[in-house]
């Protein structure tokens, strides 16, 4: 850890307070581009918040942000202008909904270079008005990259999307065969099925491979399926969340289920404490990785 990342872990302890509150942060992955992952990421973002809990949504997909077309939002300034100087905190959030926000995000290598003690500073106080939140969600980019496997770090669950084809089934065996070195338990999700069936057949044969080649200490977790519907594709052109246009959809259904897997996490609290919540939280957590 370099200088600068030193003194703003020590900052950011020093401004660390007992809350009673603690967000829960799971990052969305991919081990390829084009599979549906910041589309489950968006539609299970809004299905959380639709339950009364308070949910954030990051976008840390560097390079192919898209959350904002998902939303249909304009963002101006993302998290490194707070960073940099250039914007507040709340100047960047993007109410979605009454329980939702999402949150502009930049890549992890770019962080930290423009946030000196006294910006830092500020920015972990502004950063407060987000300690409410329950959830957080990180739509990370697809791929292992080294800024990618930081929030994978960071995250206390980490779910990787994938879909029935070949090339994409190899993907994320090598994104969970790499992100196994560092956390033994990892979900699944199966995008793009036929029906259940499809999808536990694929999901017990990656499962399969990982216990043979990664060893019994992998615990990798079915968190749901979508199944293969036109109407998630036309929401994504007509820029909307099909959990609200389609509320009676069997692939609403199954969003619902997945968000209700990830509700049974909220209890498990195995790496949350009091004092990383919210934003401000999940820096506690990064700035350990520089």
């Amino acid at each position: 850890m370099n200088h600068q990342a030193k003194k703003l872990e020590e900052l950011v302890a020093s401004n660390a307070q007992k809350r009673s509150k603690k967000t829960r942060f799971v990052a969305i992955t991919s081990g390829k581009g084009g599979v549906g992952k910041s589309t489950i990421s968006s539609n299970l973002a809004y299905v959380l918040s639709q339950s009364g809990l308070n949910v954030g949504i990051f976008d840390a997909d560097i390079g192919l942000a898209n959350l904002d077309v998902m939303f249909n939002v304009k963002i101006k300034k993302n998290i490194l202008h707070v960073l940099k100087g250039e914007a507040t905190v709340s100047d960047i959030l993007i109410p979605i909904t009454r329980n939702l926000i999402l949150i502009p995000g930049e890549s992890g290598d770019e962080i930290l270079k423009y946030s000196d003690k006294a910006l830092f500073e500020r920015f972990m106080q502004e950063a407060e008005v987000l300690d409410k939140l329950d959830i957080m969600i990180i739509d990370t980019g697809a791929g292992i990259g080294e800024h990618i496997q930081m929030f994978l770090e960071a995250a206390d669950d980490v779910i990787v999307v994938t879909v029935p084809d070949p090339a994409a089934i190899t993907d994320a065996y090598a994104t969970i065969k790499i992100i196994s070195t560092f956390r033994n338990t990892i979900g699944l999700v199966m995008n793009q099925v036929k029906n259940e069936r499809e999808a536990i057949a694929v999901y017990e044969k990656i499962k399969k491979v990982a216990l043979q080649n990664i060893g019994e200490k992998l615990k990798l977790e079915f968190f749901g399926k979508v199944d293969s519907d036109v109407k998630v594709s036309s929401s994504v052109k007509q820029r909307a969340l099909f959990c609200a246009s389609y509320e009676s959809s069997q692939v609403h259904r199954d969003i619902i289920n997945i968000a209700n897997n990830i509700n049974k996490t909220l209890e498990r609290n195995v790496l949350v404490t009091p004092n990383e919540s919210g934003l401000s939280g999940l820096f506690r957590r990064l700035i350990k990785h520089f």
